[in-house]
């Protein structure tokens, strides 16, 4: 059965797999297990929300049987057999309100495929459109896609790996689907209806569909693709009718820009920049004050150093003759320094301030050690904040 995977999925399975371990490894150790808490309270919340889920098909499907929609219900267990699931998942038919789309759920160790009644009604007259369809759903339960999601979440999210890995599992049910059609053509025809619709389906030239295919390989078609969770339709056709056709290449410079957008799942590319947007905001939001800052303590911090002269002068002269020293000149210190700092001297209170080319000021005041030598004592100007004051003035 190692045939009905898409050569990519076990591999990207893999690193998203360490990547997302990793990601919740530093998490928690970082956070000193706290992270264990969300997610216990993101299971707590999958819980509720997939109760509600299954609720709603349990209560408002109709589930196939032996007795209810017998016909029906032959082609899924055949298919089950075909893909040599020994334990059948539970199988509702629910109506799509014109939906065309079937999906499998889970829900505390119970498996589920749902075909939408819309599905079911277009391929009334396909020789097995309907077991593409369930062949699909069954190959994400037998491949265990809906398990470990939480695991890789953090993952799932980087540029390219998450879509591609999400692109993978879905080859990889296509290719669940076609095993259980008796003809490639048939599969890629049911495939084609998401496309042509209910009707027009049965009067689609297959060949043709399939060379449409081409068209993936412009920039944008390759750019969107390369941001979302679905190969396009044309390439999912073209990888049933022929599995080991060469695929069709992409434009390379789409990867260099789909490397700045998060994987968005179905909300597709769009949603995708919003989301880069969002983080370069959240981002900027803090780098930026963080780096002014930065910025400030590295001018305040310079100007500490470079006017250590001057603090030494005046309180020499203090501690000689007792008295405060009229002027910065009286006692031979400069007023303006080489990188520019001007130093403005206070002999009311012997209050030295020193501000910068940028206009950071830093404010020394004197005082007396026990041995009634001076110390000065240094606070921020108008407008620092206590980050940016040097290490010096918080000792």
């Amino acid at each position: 059965m190692n045939e009905l995977v898409y050569p990519r999925e076990r591999t990207l399975g893999a690193i998203t797999l360490v990547l997302g371990l990793l990601f919740w490894l530093v998490l928690i150790v970082g956070t000193l297990g706290i992270a264990l808490l969300l997610l216990l309270a993101g299971f707590v919340l999958y819980l509720f929300a997939q109760s509600t889920l299954i609720a709603h098909i349990k209560g408002n499907g109709v589930e196939l049987s032996e007795r209810q929609f017998p016909e029906l219900y032959a082609q899924f267990a055949a298919c089950c057999d075909r893909l040599e699931i020994r334990t059948r998942p539970e199988a509702y038919i629910l109506n799509g309100n014109g939906g065309l789309n079937a999906f499998a759920t889970k829900f505390l160790g119970t498996q589920f495929v749902v075909l939408f009644s819309d599905v079911v009604d277009a391929m009334d007259q396909h020789p097995d459109g309907v077991r593409f369809y369930i062949g699909h759903e069954l190959g994400h339960l037998r491949m265990k896609h809906l398990s470990g999601h939480l695991v890789r979440w953090p993952a799932l999210w980087l540029p390219l790996i998450g879509a591609a890995y999400a692109r993978a599992k879905e080859s990889t049910c296509d290719r669940h689907g076609l095993a259980c059609s008796s003809t490639p053509d048939n599969a890629a025809r049911a495939l084609a209806a998401l496309s042509a619709g209910v009707q027009r389906w049965k009067d689609l030239d297959v060949a043709a569909y399939v060379r449409q295919a081409d068209h993936a390989s412009g920039f944008w078609m390759s750019f969107h693709e390369l941001t979302t969770g679905y190969p396009w339709l044309t390439k999912r056709a073209a990888r049933v009718v022929d599995t080991n056709a060469a695929p069709v290449s992409r434009n390379p410079f789409a990867y260099v820009l789909a490397v700045f957008v998060p994987y968005a799942g179905r909300m597709g590319a769009g949603f995708g920049m919003l989301m880069s947007v969002y983080i370069v905001g959240v981002l900027a939001a803090v780098a930026i004050p963080a780096y002014n800052d930065y910025m400030h303590k590295a001018q305040l911090a310079g100007a500490m150093v470079n006017s250590i002269s001057a603090r030494m002068a005046l309180g020499s002269y203090y501690d000689a003759n007792q008295a405060i020293p009229a002027s910065l000149e009286s006692v031979g210190a400069a007023s303006v320094l080489a990188d520019g700092t001007q130093l403005s001297f206070d002999p009311k209170g012997m209050v030295l301030t020193v501000t910068t080319r940028q206009n950071n000021q830093l404010i020394f005041t004197p005082a007396k050690d026990e041995a009634g030598h001076i110390i000065w004592t240094c606070a921020g100007g108008e407008g620092i904040t206590a980050k940016q004051l040097p290490r010096e003035c918080h000792n």
